[in-house]
């Protein structure tokens, strides 16, 4: 049923409730006022009579019948159609005229108050009054019927009951007219939101106000919907995205290591008898494949991740701490490394820390491996890249606070990195030649800057040879906590639109 026509069912329903309800509200006051107008005029004929009782009285009390008929008729007269009876005060009737009750003895002594009497035959209204003339005292009584009243109310009923019936239609058609008139706006919106097609997105469902609240923020909301099915599609899109660039980068660079341990299996299946020490290098060289693999299974793992990171995951991060911490596990991991660290008390900044933390033991991964004494020119690699020199890698860590910015460098005494190959080193699986890592070390390191909104170079080292790497990354606001992450973040892909 549609809502136009509920809300004229329910109209026609409810405004003749109303109506008799207000009916049976108005009664008793009708009611009222009409018990009020009949005492007014029992009051104005009481007054009139009054005059001619007491003459009555007096004429009882001194012993003139005469006189005592004379204003009997006078009281008469002056009675008009009102029931009329006057009584001496040791009960002597001295005049019945008109209405009179079933049962005197029911007739009220106290005075000025009208009540009225039920009986079979008539109901009646009667007003009693005090009647002193000078030694003689009396009652005097004045009736008139209490039917009119009831006449009255039954007619105010059935003009009620009228109304009601009257109502029950036109209330239902203005009801409909109007209630179809306000739901235009609402019809409209249903027709747009079905010929609508979620694909075009929330854009094409710009909304005109139309000065209906319930509308207007209908329609918010359905945009509202529009958008967040459109950011979940682009997510969903992204994902999609990324499992497709893991997949495919995961089969293009495990092609190699793949083959390789396939050659050495099948070498050891062949020659069961192959000489110990030929035996333990072929082992050896599967050994280094497997952890190739995983290295590169886990960089770009991590990779997807920061692709995919939400907002929901950053938040207040003190930025000293993790680089104290990830300073003790990469002493843990490179026991040969000599790492001196320079850190403030506190650096609080709005990232996500599981990010920080890839950030931070990439950085020194990468300074410790390629931070010894090498060949000059050769380019820094991944955390697991490998290098010739001898001389253990020595790896200075500072943590420096400029203005609104954290500055984080790290220093190493390695051969440096050649001023043309600066940028490629962040590019994805970058590595030397020789280098059995998986190239992903210092892109990870690249990704996490981009998502906190920071950067990253290489330089030389500034007080000799070696290798500098400085990472910048804005500090908390506590006016602005928060971050706005890149528009494209396609590092599986190798976009480098960051």
């Amino acid at each position: 049923m549609r809502l136009s026509t509920r809300i004229a069912l329910g109209a026609a329903l409810l405004v003749p409730l109303l109506v008799v309800a207000a009916g049976l509200l108005l009664l008793p006051l009708v009611n009222a006022d009409l018990h009020r107008r009949q005492d007014s005029r029992l009051n104005d004929r009481a007054a009139a009579v009054l005059p001619s009782a007491r003459a009555l009285l007096a004429a009882d009390s001194k012993g003139r019948p005469k006189a005592e008929q004379n204003q009997q008729r006078k009281v008469m007269d002056a009675a008009l159609d009102a029931g009329v009876r006057v009584a001496a005060s040791d009960g002597t009737l001295l005049l019945v005229a008109g209405a009179q009750p079933d049962d005197p003895q029911l007739l009220p002594t106290t005075p000025g108050q009208a009540v009225t009497l039920r009986q079979n035959a008539e109901d009646l209204r009667v007003l009693a009054v005090n009647v002193n003339s000078g030694a003689a005292t009396g009652t005097l009584w004045v009736l008139a019927p209490a039917d009119e009243p009831s006449e009255e109310l039954r007619a105010v009923r059935r003009r009620v009951l009228l109304v009601a019936l009257v109502a029950a239609p036109l209330s239902g058609l203005v009801a409909f007219g109007l209630a179809e008139r306000a739901t235009l706006p609402l019809r409209r919106l249903g027709r747009r939101a079905a010929a609508l097609d979620p694909r075009t997105g929330h854009a094409v469902f710009a909304h005109a106000r139309t000065g209906t609240a319930e509308v207007d923020e209908l329609s918010g909301a359905i945009a509202l919907l529009l958008s967040r099915y459109e950011e979940q599609a682009g997510r969903t899109a992204q994902a999609l995205d990324t499992a497709r660039a893991f997949s495919s980068s995961a089969s293009h660079e495990l092609r190699t290591p793949l083959m390789s341990l396939r050659t050495n299996l099948d070498v050891l299946a062949a020659h069961p008898d192959l000489p110990a020490d030929e035996r333990a290098e072929v082992v050896g060289e599967l050994q280094q494949d497997h952890a190739r693999m995983l290295d590169l299974l886990s960089a770009l793992s991590t990779l997807a991740r920061g692709d995919l990171v939400e907002v929901s995951a950053f938040g207040p991060v003190d930025l000293a701490e993790l680089v104290a911490a990830a300073v003790a596990e990469a002493r843990r991991r490179h026991p040969e490394a000599v790492f001196q660290v320079e850190l403030p008390s506190e650096t609080r900044v709005f990232g996500w820390e599981a990010g920080l933390r890839i950030l931070l033991a990439n950085l020194l991964g990468n300074a410790a491996v390629h931070g010894t004494g090498s060949p000059a020119g050769s380019p820094a690699g991944s955390p697991a890249d490998s290098s010739t020199g001898s001389a253990p890698a020595a790896v200075d860590v500072r943590l420096r606070v400029e203005g609104g910015t954290a500055r984080l460098t790290v220093d190493d005494r390695g051969p440096g990195i050649p001023p043309e190959e600066r940028a490629a080193v962040f590019h994805r699986f970058h590595r030397r030649r020789d280098s059995p890592g998986s190239g992903l070390g210092l892109t990870l390191v690249a990704q996490q800057a981009a998502l906190h909104r920071g950067s990253v170079v290489a330089a030389d080292r500034p007080d000799g040879r070696g290798c500098r790497l400085e990472v910048r990354l804005p500090l908390l606001r506590p006016d602005t906590p928060t971050v706005q992450l890149p528009a494209v973040r396609d590092w599986l892909n190798g976009d480098e639109r960051h």
